[in-house]
């Protein structure tokens, strides 16, 4: 037996490996595909681009795990049954279910993997990758001037270059604007050509014009007119940029913390806890607060007097029509005042539970993407079992058709228990439960040696239902 389970080992572990390493290549070029913009003209180095890769890389390891063990496992058994290597099992009277013993318990092993890393590696993945991408998002895009147009990229300035050469350090046609001082287009500079180079480890721009003027116009109370206009020549000028906006500066990461995906566990379900008893205590407070919007008839001061009948003969139809109108008045600021109370109330404690859901979605996601290992590999060994086909062509399209299942039922549960359709365990469990008895229908049929998903099976049928639409 012991040469059994490795030969079935050595053949689960190999493809497993392998499929792990392209699942999560796929997903990681996925999801940098949607940040793509945040990374051009940025000249990051391959220090950055590596960290965060590799950052990433660890947060796909829960989604792709599930996917990998659910295409190696219909790989293994569909090349076994496809070299009758599965049938030589059977035949010396070893159950199938023994045959999935050895990988199931790795499966086993892996999903408890899975949660330990999920809840402990991938938070503080989570916290350095997008700490670092939100730093690269604030970083400027590197110095890029266009001929004929103007670029405001250097702080305080507008430069126009009519014309750049190959060698990307002399310039054509320059006209600089200088904004520095807060008084709009009153500083020009003009100049023939100009150089540019870096200096101090690439923390300054050098910009060293030739042949050109220098306009100023500065306020001059004395004169008719208000300003003083000067000119001012010069053969060579050098002005020099400070590059300190264009470095990529590290925001503490303490910032980012308490988001749901740098929390662990525990911390989820602290936070979420801490949410649903402020709701409770609003919840608590909100009769207190609404009773006296409601108590208007029970105020001594609203209460009506009886008068004799003789008295309110004499009363005033003026006054009568007075004291009604200022009753109405006050009524209908009273509604209005209920009203706007209620709807922030109701709306403050809508964020709450929302926010509480979420707290608790990412909590048990942890625990179902980890449980969806086992629940693959139950669909994936006894369908490669029952198809008997191994390679990368049905297995693929299976496993694409089943992972499209289990994320679209996921997407559901998730979305019924963010608004409070269902309960959270209940929208979370949701994708799992549905899978769970379609990979026992699977294990029975394979034990059965079913012949499921062969077409000559289901040829008599076929002729049945054609001759039943000739006849009519």
């Amino acid at each position: 037996m012991k040469k059994l389970d490795k030969l079935i080992l050595t053949a689960f572990l190999g493809p497993f490996f392998l499929t792990f390493v392209v699942v999560v290549f796929i997903l990681l070029t996925q999801y940098l595909l949607k940040y793509l913009e945040d990374f051009v003209g940025k000249d990051l180095g391959f220090s950055v681009f590596a960290e965060l890769i590799f950052y990433f890389s660890l947060n796909m390891v829960p989604v792709a795990l599930p996917l990998a063990v659910l295409l190696s496992s219909l790989m293994t058994f569909g090349n076994l049954g496809e070299h009758f290597e599965l049938t030589a099992i059977k035949s010396a009277g070893i159950s199938l279910t023994r045959a999935l013993l050895p990988i199931g318990f790795i499966v086993i092993l892996l999903s408890v993997i899975a949660f330990f890393f999920n809840n402990n590696i991938v938070p503080k993945a989570n916290l350095k990758a997008y700490s670092l991408l939100y730093d690269i998002r604030q970083k400027k895009p590197a110095l890029d001037f266009k001929e004929g147009a103007f670029y405001n990229g250097l702080p305080g300035y507008s430069i126009k270059v009519g014309k750049k050469f190959p060698d990307g350090r002399t310039l054509k046609n320059l006209m600089i604007y200088d904004h520095s001082q807060g008084k709009g287009n009153t500083d020009l500079i003009v100049a023939d050509s100009g150089k540019m180079y870096m200096a101090y480890n690439d923390k300054y721009l050098i910009l060293e014009l030739f042949n050109g003027k220098n306009f100023s116009e500065t306020q001059d109370n004395e004169r008719p007119q208000g300003y003083t206009f000067l000119r001012n020549e010069f053969k060579k000028s050098k002005m020099v940029f400070s590059l300190e906006s264009f470095e990529l500066n590290r925001t503490k990461e303490e910032l980012f913390a308490t988001n749901k995906l740098m929390l662990n566990v525990a911390e989820l379900q602290k936070t979420s806890d801490s949410l649903r008893n402020e709701k409770k205590n609003i919840e608590k407070s909100l009769e207190g607060n609404v009773k006296p919007y409601y108590s208007f008839h029970t105020r001594q001061d609203s209460v009506a007097r009886k008068v004799s009948k003789a008295q309110a003969i004499n009363v005033n139809d003026s006054l009568v029509k007075a004291n009604k109108q200022q009753i109405l008045n006050r009524a209908v600021n009273q509604a209005r005042s209920i009203k706007a109370f209620t709807s922030t109330h109701v709306e403050r404690l809508y964020h709450l539970t929302k926010d509480s859901n979420i707290f608790e979605i990412e909590k048990y996601r942890k625990y179902t993407q980890s449980l969806a290992c086992i629940i693959m590999f139950l669909i994936g060994a006894p369908l490669g079992a029952i198809i008997k086909k191994g390679g990368f062509g049905i297995p693929v399209l299976i496993s694409i058709i089943f992972f499209i299942l289990f994320y679209v039922l996921s997407i559901m549960g998730e979305k019924w228990a963010k608004e409070s359709l269902i309960e959270v365990p209940i929208g979370m469990w949701w994708a799992n439960c549905m899978l769970f008895p379609v990979g026992l229908f699977f294990w029975y049929k394979a034990r059965k040696d079913s012949r499921l998903l062969e077409t000559d099976i289901y040829t008599p049928l076929i002729s049945a239902v054609k001759k039943i639409f000739k006849k009519k």
